[in-house]
Parts: structure tokens; sequence; C-alpha cells
């Protein structure tokens, strides 16, 4: 391996990143933390653990519904991080953007309300690489309404099978709802297709946009999907808070997801009208400081060179392929072209969780199992698989002890 392979792109300093993350300063089982699962959830930088607890120390209330001076303010920061995600996003009005807890809850938000226009033998697209949080929602609507799910396969090196998933639309699809990125083989698909497909056929689409927010940047407005969903976790932001773009005439459309305050113009005994868009969709008191951790986050994420970070995310990545594939018993999961920088693998005659568990007492943080992805995993004929995912904050010095780590679990287990 020569001595560049590994250079960093100039406009990016993965080492001044990582000094911001408290957290990777601590050790380990007595060796210095190796943090390789950012795909389940990236760390926080110093900024969103100061700017959430400066919210608490200076300025908390609750939004939009008092008049006094700390509601006020608080309301600005919270409407002010939703004004943050949509510039994140590329996304043309703020009041696109609907506040969730998550990835999770904006496909369930979207699949409530779509579900209530369905009706038996109407079909659903989806594909083999979804996360289960893109999958259960639309088995809810099987169980209960009788819809069909028509499942797009993958092609073995992980890409989505393209030519499938033009041969799946018919007269009864109504949507569409695919990964963007997969949590598993890091396969990137082509978004922008996908949507032209969809729209070719009068279909509505959703992204599920977990991964791909992540690693490289999101414009919904090229992509031209009808809903796009993000997580904040994963985002280098707290959990519990994450967003769903809707082009605007989809939101409009979309029936009320919950009940409760905020959501409604008026309420009567006899009658109710309820709030437009983004609103409309936001009952009850929002995870307030979390939306506001979430836009620092994002604008943090702003402020770095992301197409430089891609590439430094993407060295790394194929630093670790390539020490994997030195062993004859190291199965990859997909290797599809352009692949984000998430490698998903196992080792024949190993379990998966053994091979975490030992890495783990060298400092090094991996995960085993089947990442909320078992078709998927099916697919692979897997039943278990470590994964090691890379953010910003990786540095070369996390790949060597990676790779150590490997090899003495490895030798330990054969």
């Amino acid at each position: 391996m020569s001595a560049s392979f590994l250079q960093a792109p100039a406009s990016f300093d993965p080492y001044a990143v990582r000094a911001e993350f408290p957290v990777l300063d601590r050790k380990v089982n007595g060796f210095p933390l190796t943090y390789l699962d950012s795909a389940a959830s990236a760390q926080k930088p110093d900024c969103v653990i100061e700017g959430m607890a400066e919210q608490m120390r200076t300025a908390y209330a609750n939004v939009h519904r008092g008049l006094h001076t700390m509601a006020n303010e608080t309301t600005e920061s919270f409407e002010a991080a939703r004004q943050t995600i949509a510039r994140f996003l590329n996304a043309p009005s703020a009041e696109q953007i609907i506040f969730t807890s998550g990835t999770t809850e904006a496909i369930n938000l979207v699949a409530s309300s779509i579900g209530a226009t369905l009706k038996a033998g109407d079909e659903i697209i989806l594909s083999e690489m979804e996360h289960h949080s893109n999958i259960v929602p639309w088995h809810f609507l099987r169980e209960r309404k009788g819809v069909v799910l028509k499942w797009v396969g993958i092609l073995d090196d992980g890409q989505l099978d393209m030519a499938a998933y033009e041969a799946a639309f018919g007269p009864k699809t109504k949507f569409v709802t695919l990964s963007h990125m997969s949590n598993v083989t890091g396969t990137i698909t082509d978004a922008k297709k996908l949507v032209d497909i969809a729209h070719a056929n009068d279909v509505p689409i959703l992204l599920d946009g977990s991964q791909s927010a992540v690693h490289l940047p999101v414009d919904v407005q090229a992509i031209g999907a009808d809903f796009y969903a993000i997580t904040g976790h994963k985002l280098y932001g707290p959990t519990g808070i994450g967003a769903l773009y809707g082009k605007a005439v989809a939101l409009k459309a979309l029936q009320p997801y919950q009940g409760g305050g905020e959501m409604i113009e008026t309420v009567a005994k006899d009658a109710i009208t309820y709030g437009a868009p983004p609103h409309r969709f936001e009952a009850g008191t929002p995870p307030i400081l979390q939306a506001i951790g979430l836009g620092i986050a994002l604008e943090w994420m702003m402020g770095l060179d992301r197409l430089a970070v891609a590439e430094h995310e993407a060295l790394l990545a194929a630093r670790v392929t390539a020490a994997l594939k030195r062993h004859n018993d190291v199965r990859i999961l997909g290797e599809a072209p352009g692949k984000g920088a998430i490698i998903t693998f196992d080792v024949r005659g190993m379990h998966a969780h053994d091979l975490a568990q030992l890495m783990d007492r060298y400092g090094v943080a991996i995960r085993a199992g089947h990442h909320c992805a078992e078709p998927l995993m099916q697919r692979f004929d897997s039943s278990s698989a470590c994964r090691a995912s890379f953010a910003a904050y990786n540095t070369e010095e996390d790949v060597d002890r990676f790779i150590e780590a490997f090899e003495k679990a490895r030798e330990f287990l054969a």
C-alpha cells in the first residue's frame, strides 16, 4: 500500500474534525476508542452538545404557544432549525419540512396517510435492500388492508435490479418506497432515475435518505422525489429527531397522522379544521431541543467540504476492504461501483457476534447482526454479519487499529 493511498484531500483535515468530538478521546478496555459504528449512530461534536446545553441554560420554553420573551426566543431557534434542514436538502421552502422523531416516524407518517386511500389489491413497490423501518409500515397495510407488496431484487454486487424495478410497475401500482443508500452494502441507488421511472408511471415515490444524507450532498429538487426522509442521530445530531421533506402538493394531499395540539386551526364539539403543512403533521409538543441540536449539526456539516469528506471516507473504506480481501474466508456483502463507506462482511466458520465482541476487547466498535435488514441478509444467505462504517472523524489510525484487531480476533477464532 503506497503512503499516498490514504492521503486526505487538501480541503479536509480529519484530525481537526476528530478533535471536535470529545467522546473520541476515551479509551475502551485500555485501548483508544476506534468507533466504526456510525451507520448505526454517529457521535456528536462539541457544537451540538454545547448548543443544546446553552439553549436549556438560557432560553428554553415551549414553542409557538407563548407570548413571553423566552417562548419567542425558543420558537425562533426551533424554526431556524427547520430553515437549516431546508437548506441542507435544498428544499424550496421550510414549510415542506416536517419534524419527526426520525426516518422511522417519517415513513410511518406517509404510510399511514397513503394507506387511508388504498384498497385490497393495490400494490406498493419496495426492494430487498430496505431497512426494516421501510418495510414494516408497509406490512401493516398488507395485513390490515390487503395491499400487495412487490419486491424488487438486487444483483450479486448489491446494485438494485433496475430492469426488475421497471418491470414491477403495473395498473395497480400506487406507491414506491426505496432506499437512497443501503445501510448494509453501502449501495447508492440512482435516485433521479428511480424517481423518473416512478413518475413516468404516474406513481409517487418516497426515498429513505437515512444513510445517503450523511455521505453525499442531497438536492431534493434535483432528485424530484415526492418524499425524502432523514434521521438526525446519523447526521451528528441528537436522537429522537429527524425530518420528512415533501413536495407541497404531496403534503397537501396527506391526511393528518396524529391528532392533538398545534396541528389544528379550530376545534369544536361537532367539527374540526386542520392546520396547513408542516404543522398539520406535528401534533403535540415537538422535540424542541433535539430539533435545535439537529439544526446545529447540519450547520456544522455544511461548513465542511462534503465532497472531500466523502473522498476521505471512501479511501478509508477502500483500505479496510483491501485488508479483508487478503483472506479467502472473508466475504464482503455488496461491492457496487461508487458505494458509500459501509463495509459489511462475514468470515466462514466464525459467528459475527464473536468476532465483534473480540474486536471490542481492543477498543474497536463495529456492529454485528442482521442490521435491521433481514430480507437483504437472506438474499446473501447470511444470518449475521459484521459491519464497519466510516464517518468524517475517522482516521488512518482507526483503519490500522481495525486491521490489527480483526487479525487478532480472526486468529483467536480460527
